[in-house]
């Protein structure tokens, strides 16, 4: 109980200080295929709002989505909030493999969202985060 009452006076960092992955062409439901690369990316905290989805997928999306060629999903279910911050893995679906190129990410539930500890994708310029609903 006590715990609670601490929790309500000092809200979570990373739900309140993050940056925002927005843009429509970020949406695994994008079908133009670009060459978009997270590599500049982070280190930090990242939320899916807006035109760009609501979340990370959980499951293997199609290459060429989200406007890039490698589509970066999240292996592993969205945690609870009782769950705190869970530690996933990042795939990107590139030649014909669902989890080519991976990086470990960081996740949290901050009740009515998620939000991301994301790295820049070291490996090429082709691999890109992707958000869904």
């Amino acid at each position: 109980m006590i715990i609670i009452i601490i929790a309500s006076f000092f809200p979570i960092s990373e739900c309140q200080n993050y940056g925002s992955l927005n843009s429509g062409d970020r949406k695994v439901t994008y079908t133009t295929r670009g060459y978009n690369c997270d590599s500049g990316i982070g280190p930090g905290w990242f939320r899916f709002e807006g035109s760009a989805g609501t979340r990370m997928p959980t499951s293997c999306p199609p290459t060429d989505r989200c406007n890039t060629y490698g589509t970066g999903w999240m292996n592993g279910g969205h945690p609870t909030v009782a769950d705190g911050q869970v530690n996933r893995t990042a795939c990107f679906h590139a030649h014909s493999n669902c989890c080519y190129f991976s990086t470990n990410i960081k996740v949290r539930n901050c009740g009515s969202y998620y939000v991301y500890y994301l790295s820049g994708t070291a490996y090429t310029c082709n691999l890109r985060y992707c958000g869904t609903d």
